[in-house]
């Protein structure tokens, strides 16, 4: 496909919902799921850290944590948001972490770089679910914290959709922004990656399931 700009993206995943019947919970546990297997075929041995934020990008992150931990993996995730603000599809899913017993670390709005930093300590991989298409503005807030952090360690990162803090359209950084190794990217990959090679690494395509049909349409 040619790359999506924000407004794609989003009309993707309504048009899935609602003219086709997949529901919200079907296209975060495809997204999660193909990530944790592209971690794995990159060589994931040992901790998987992974950092959410509050929405669907941070519930991708609790099904990647998920399946890893079935493929025996050990993981720890970390809610770098307040548990109330986490809502629909992305909330089912922390309630499965929770429920399965997943080692998870809330933190909160005013969590400092070093707090950050030490959570990421012993890490494999990192994975970065904190933000996805729809940032508009310069991060803040524990998801700044966390950014920073993660772009001072060593270890590779994988952002899921997009680095955290990219604009979607424009490929430029609102701020903080995660500098990845690699970015798994859902359908297809985004406008702003023509020009953003040095913050997303090597972008993979992950196939969340949307029908062809739907993807046709779209190119036409």
């Amino acid at each position: 496909m040619q790359p999506l700009t924000r407004e794609q993206s989003r009309a993707i995943d309504q048009i899935a919902i609602d003219r086709y019947g997949m529901s919200g919970l079907v296209l975060m546990e495809n997204a999660g799921r193909g990530c944790a297997e592209l971690l794995l075929r990159l060589g994931l041995k040992g901790r998987a850290t992974i950092c959410c934020g509050h929405g669907n990008n941070g519930g991708d992150g609790m099904v990647i944590a998920r399946h890893l931990e079935n493929a025996g993996v050990e993981v720890q995730v970390g809610l770098f948001a307040d548990v109330g603000q986490v809502k629909g599809d992305a909330l089912a899913n922390l309630q499965i972490v929770q429920a399965a017993g997943t080692p998870l670390t809330v933190f909160s709005s005013g969590v400092a770089e070093e707090e950050a930093a030490g959570f990421l300590q012993g890490a494999d991989w990192v994975v970065d679910a904190l933000l996805g298409t729809g940032v508009t503005g310069p991060v803040r807030g524990a998801a700044a914290a966390v950014i920073s952090a993660i772009n001072r360690q060593s270890r590779p990162v994988l952002a899921v959709d997009l680095p955290s803090g990219l604009d979607c359209d424009t490929g430029k950084p609102w701020g903080e922004c995660v500098k990845a190794t690699d970015t798994a990217t859902m359908v297809a990959p985004k406008q702003g990656f023509a020009v953003a090679q040095s913050w997303t690494g090597t972008v993979h395509v992950i196939d969340i399931g949307i029908p062809r049909r739907l993807l046709t349409c779209l190119e036409s």
